[in-house]
């Protein structure tokens, strides 16, 4: 904050807005967007590396492996989002305190007590004296495996699609020159699932974008958190009292998602030129007739 801020009422025009919007609640504003892009950042490799995981498990010889996999996928997909956004943080902030109760706590206590789910202080997470950052971390590490959950279920149909679109002479070729199977999958079919699943993965990470305010239902304080908090109106009873100016705020969030997906586009086309040149695709083909 600059020096001329200490008294906000003696402020009119650019000197009040200047020092309106560097108060400590629009420096956490700001901040929320990093956070988003953290979010962004972690989640997309934890999803793919779900969705690589599914895909191999459906393809897998084992029956119980196949299982698994198709059960993951149709489940997820067949279910809404945001139940999953609830559900998986509500069960694994309850898994991981039940564990702790069972060494922090009395174990004959039991932590069902009708409907209430109780542990002790000991084993509560985050702990009541904790810092504020850490349960904005603890907040955000749960958001984080619950997006990886169900977007990797998506990336994993993806991907499993992107495998069967492979040719499959070349991996016959393969297996006739006596690959072995482990052989066939990492050096014929996973180089070149790629070109086929990238569309479908690019898709998946501008739904993803458009998913990031849902951290505001989980409690998380993102943008969408601080341009609610910070865009109402403000009363005298405030330090910069003004309208509601909830538009702007929301505009100014929109103009960052637009961003993101006009950014995005950009490389992944970048990405897919790249993955399909010299590839017997129609993609491949036609970078073949596009070059001089």
């Amino acid at each position: 904050m600059f020096s001329h801020c200490t008294d906000p009422s003696a402020l009119d025009g650019f000197a009040w807005l200047s020092c309106y919007l560097t108060t400590g609640n629009h420096m956490l504003f700001y901040a929320s967007f990093g956070t988003v892009l953290l979010l962004l950042a972690v989640t997309a490799p934890a999803a793919l590396l779900f969705g690589f995981g599914g895909a191999l498990a459906v393809r897998s010889r084992l029956a119980g492996l196949r299982l698994f996999g198709r059960v993951y996928t149709s489940m997820v997909r067949g279910v809404p989002d945001i139940i999953f956004f609830l559900f998986v943080p509500i069960a694994m902030d309850q898994g991981f305190e039940w564990l702790r109760s069972r060494v922090y706590c009395d174990p004959s206590v039991p932590v069902r007590q009708g409907n209430e789910f109780i542990v002790c202080a000991a084993a509560k997470l985050p702990l009541s004296t904790s810092p504020e950052w850490v349960h904005q971390a603890y907040g955000l590490f749960l958001a984080v495996i619950a997006f990886a959950v169900v977007f990797g279920a998506f990336a994993a149909n993806v991907l499993h699609g992107a495998m069967r679109a492979v040719p499959q002479a070349q991996l016959e070729t393969a297996e006739a020159y006596g690959m072995t199977p482990r052989q066939v999958s990492r050096r014929i079919l996973i180089p070149q699932m790629w070109t086929y699943a990238l569309p479908g993965l690019a898709n998946l990470w501008m739904i993803l974008i458009k998913a990031t305010p849902l951290l505001f239902v989980l409690g998380v304080e993102d943008i969408v958190y601080w341009a609610r908090e910070l865009g109402s109106a403000k009363t005298s009873a405030y330090s910069y009292p003004h309208p509601d100016w909830r538009l702007y705020y929301f505009l100014a969030v929109l103009a960052f998602y637009l961003l993101m997906t006009w950014g995005s586009e950009r490389v992944f086309d970048r990405i897919r030129a790249r993955l399909s040149r010299g590839q017997a695709t129609a993609a491949g083909e036609a970078m073949r007739k596009a070059a001089p």
